[in-house]
């Protein structure tokens, strides 16, 4: 317990840096038309695969007995992966929007 209180004390400008980004965020999306959140957010998650390059390079650095940064990073790498993933399917319903129906189907 003390590790962990005295690692947020060390980091703590960090961590207001993060709460801010978090509010900031929100504000952000919340603002944006809601014509363009599926736009948006496809492609935005697409550029999430970055964080999962990102998680398995930690995993790969990570000491065998660390096991924040094993855990912290095989998250990273299953929720990186879900978002990629949802990413491309919201895109792909988006597009069949615009495909033209074929003839005698209904």
């Amino acid at each position: 317990m003390e590790n962990a209180l005295t690692w947020i004390a060390g980091n703590q400008q960090i961590i207001y840096i993060v709460i801010l980004m978090i509010f900031v965020g929100i504000e952000v999306i919340g603002r944006v038309p809601s014509v363009l959140h599926t736009p948006l957010m496809s492609g935005a998650n697409a550029i999430h695969g970055v964080v999962i390059i990102g998680a398995i390079i930690v995993m790969g650095r990570a000491e065998a007995d660390n096991y924040f940064a094993l855990i912290l990073g095989f998250l990273a790498v299953i929720l990186g992966t879900l978002n990629v993933v949802g990413g491309f399917v919201v895109t792909d319903r988006m597009l069949e929007m615009f495909k033209s129906k074929k003839k005698g189907s209904k």
